[in-house]
């Protein structure tokens, strides 16, 4: 399987996408704002990552304005979050057949790179 989750109007994710080409490279795009990330697409991932802790995003607006900085948050608390808010979920996530990658640090979009050739 080869597949991005991201953000349509996320300039970052955009960026990505140009850099390393994957929406030319048959990969199936999937922008999050508009086609929500289903419960079975989360677990998956969560698979492969270890964790939802690991896909959810601290920099999400919501995640100051929610006061969620001062609780302690439990993995079930991390996928439902997720589910309720795509914002929430660190992007771009993208899967090429058995490794996820997930953000947009440099080393992460260099691998997509790679691993997309």
């Amino acid at each position: 399987m080869k597949k991005m989750y991201h953000l349509g109007n996320c300039t970052t994710c955009q960026a990505i996408i140009k850099k390393t080409g994957v929406d030319q490279k048959g990969f199936a795009m999937q922008d999050i704002k508009f086609e929500k990330i289903t419960a079975t697409q989360l677990d998956e991932m969560k698979k492969m990552a270890g964790s939802y802790e690991s896909l959810f995003s601290r920099r999400a607006m919501k995640y100051k304005e929610l006061g969620l900085k001062d609780k302690k948050l439990t993995e079930k608390d991390y996928r439902q979050f997720i589910l309720d808010e795509y914002t929430f979920l660190k992007r771009p996530v993208t899967i090429i057949n058995d490794k996820i990658f997930i953000g947009n640090d440099k080393k992460t979009v260099e691998a997509v790179k790679q691993a997309a050739k």
